[in-house]
């Protein structure tokens, strides 16, 4: 085989779609290349123009452009173009000019159209867009994880639930579950239409509004332990306004619902009325990756000591549900509920060293665990929202210390020290709710760089332990306030664009360089971290309480505000970029490494690189638009 075709095989062998063709039909490929050289400025494709090669960039740059005249992508080397044209009638769809000296190949239409034929990969490259090849990578990189999300909770439902009325005896209760073989019952208001509380009809209970819920170990905690009389009403010792799930909620969204906030149980609904419980058994069956073991056992902890023993558990759980090709969002929201149950237990475990509050407080947490969207590299971002009452002189030596115990034990446990000091520890954020208020309200009315710091940190806010309403109150007026402020969405948008994609002018990747001499990108700093921040922005601009980042896509969605296909966009980028990040992180752990945001394209095949790229210029197209929705406010004139 001569030179040049050797040559021509290997450089196409390099570059998608053409890395997972056999050797043989490569060969083919190289033996019927022609190549033309274009001078910059030159016009390749004209719109409308008949066409009847494909075109691959072997050096140089070229531009792409719509009818219009404007922009629509840059390529350079590797890139192929006139794909469109030649699947839809030969005629250029989009025109093509040479911005650099550049060398094209061109592959004849026959035979491209034979590739097609033969190849799906090659087809399935070919037909679709960048932002459709996203797509499709996720959707063949999510594995038997997914089905989580798939299957439905009724599905999970064997029997109609077991309901008792408020007024039943304990032991009678005690009686019905044993009867019926169950380790919970719910609890319904019985109005006028209950039955003879001694004929227990657990079909015509379930037609009545449910009050509340009690399960075994409720009677051994509740009953038994505390020596109560066995005639207590079932009302004095259920669980009242338990948390619930719709029968059409999936089985991935029960089991955050557990992770979450502890439970074993969860009354299922449908149209308000219950149909079942869920119990932790079910799910176990369903969930593979012990992540709800892992909550279950960090409750049982008594000691800092003991939750740091833990720490192996955790790397396990993360690197075992990336294994099980989880989606990203899954795998974060798994992370975030277990760092979630870290911090309740050592709250939990500070009151019972400390005492009761003398106010009512709330945890706050920030940052990635607020948004479901923590991995194993993470830090501490998190805040007291106390009660009006609070009185500094009085009380605040309480929780300094609580906060001090809080952020030790967390830190014991894997999640580093804020270095910036975003942190309970601060006496700047352990603070009654009306100064909370007049900080986010100073933020939102008067932005500076702190200030827009600040921002971004506690405007992905939750309420974790204590007085949630506390944070909610927040929330509600963040809400408000924001979304009236173009001035200060206009200055959040200018501290988005601070954070820009790997991207050089032709779509070339900008690296860094580490202390090993590697080529390196921030995978979060240059990819997730601008994506969500984005995104913020948006949710804002709606007046959304969402927090994860993909629930604020859907919120935005709802109001019009970008376009559909701009959402579809954003969300394949930021599901494939945290995918990346995810799986990158569980290698590392693997091979006994510190979890890091850091990888080198180097390593991707030629397929996985053009991904990225696309997920990158998601991020610059999104950038450019957030400039023209949220222009500079004009300074105001003095009157």
């Amino acid at each position: 085989m001569q030179i040049e075709l050797i040559e021509i095989r290997d450089h196409l062998n390099r570059f998608a779609p053409f890395d997972n063709l056999p050797e043989q039909t490569l060969d083919t490929i190289a033996s019927q290349v022609q190549v033309g050289y274009y001078k910059a400025g030159s016009e390749i494709l004209a719109v409308g123009a008949p066409i009847h090669e494909l075109h691959y960039v072997r050096s140089g740059a070229v531009e792409i452009h719509r009818r219009g005249g404007e922009l629509h992508n840059r390529l350079s080397e590797g890139d192929i173009f006139g794909q469109a044209g030649l699947l839809r009638g030969n005629k250029v769809r989009l025109g093509a000019t040479a911005i650099e000296d550049s060398l094209i190949y061109f592959i004849p239409g026959a035979l491209f159209h034979q590739l097609c034929e033969q190849f799906d990969s090659f087809a399935d490259f070919v037909e679709a867009e960048g932002q459709s090849r996203l797509k499709s990578a996720l959707e063949d990189s999510h594995g038997k994880a997914s089905e989580l999300m798939k299957i439905k909770v009724r599905k999970l439902i064997s029997r109609g639930a077991v309901s008792v009325p408020l007024d039943t005896p304990i032991q009678q209760v005690a009686q019905v579950m044993t009867e019926h073989s169950v380790s919970s019952v719910i609890v319904v208001d019985p109005g006028t239409r209950w039955p003879d509380p001694h004929q227990v009809d657990v079909t015509e209970q379930q037609t009545q509004v449910m009050a509340g819920i009690l399960t075994d170990r409720d009677l051994r905690t509740r009953v038994v332990a505390a020596g109560l009389a066995s005639d207590t009403p079932v009302s004095q010792i259920m669980t009242p306004n338990p948390i619930t799930l719709q029968a059409d909620d999936s089985v991935f969204e029960a089991m955050l619902c557990m992770l979450r906030n502890n439970i074993h149980h969860l009354p299922v609904l449908h149209r308000r009325r219950p149909v079942g419980v869920v119990a932790l058994a079910d799910i176990i069956r369903y969930e593979s990756r012990s992540s709800l073991y892992l909550v279950n056992s960090i409750f049982n902890k008594t000691s800092v000591e003991g939750l740091k023993s833990l720490l192996p558990d955790l790397r396990a759980t993360f690197v075992r549900m990336v294994a099980d090709d989880a989606s990203a969002h899954m795998v974060g929201s798994a992370m975030s509920g277990i760092g979630r149950a870290f911090s309740q237990r050592l709250l939990e475990l500070a009151e019972q060293k400390l005492g009761p509050p003398p106010v009512p407080y709330c945890f706050m947490v920030a940052g990635s665990m607020a948004r479901d969207e923590q991995l194993l590299l993470t830090d501490q971002d998190n805040a007291l929202v106390l009660d009006d009452r609070f009185d500094a002189d009085e009380h605040d030596a309480y929780f300094a210390e609580l906060a001090q115990f809080v952020s030790d034990g967390l830190a014991a446990c894997g999640y580093s020290y804020c270095k910036g000091g975003i942190m309970a520890t601060n006496p700047k954020w352990r603070q009654p709710l009306k100064v909370w208020r007049q900080y986010f309200s100073e933020w939102i009315e008067r932005p500076n760089p702190e200030t827009l710091l600040n921002a971004s940190i506690f405007f992905d806010l939750d309420g974790l332990y204590g007085e949630t309403e506390l944070v909610e109150n927040l929330k509600d007026l963040l809400a408000a306030k924001a979304s009236a402020s173009p001035a200060f969405l206009a200055a959040l948008a200018r501290n988005a664009l601070n954070r820009t994609p790997p991207l050089g002018f032709f779509r070339t990747f900008v690296m860094e360089t580490d202390g090993r001499h590697r080529n390196i990108i921030n995978l979060k700093g240059r990819g997730t971290a601008p994506l969500t921040d984005l995104i913020r922005v948006h949710a804002l601009a709606c007046g959304s309480k969402a927090q994860n980042s993909l629930d604020r896509l859907d919120a935005i969605a709802a109001t019009k505000l970008l376009p559909k296909e701009a959402l579809e966009h954003l969300r394949y980028a930021f599901e494939f970029l945290s995918l990346v990040r995810v799986r990158h992180q569980a290698r590392e752990v693997e091979a006994g490494n510190a979890p890091s945001n850091y990888i080198e394209p180097e390593q991707f095949s030629a397929s996985e690189r053009q991904h990225l790229k696309e997920a990158f210029q998601v991020i610059s197209n999104a950038q450019k638009f957030l400039r023209f929705r949220y222009p500079a406010q004009p300074a105001s004139r003095p009157r």
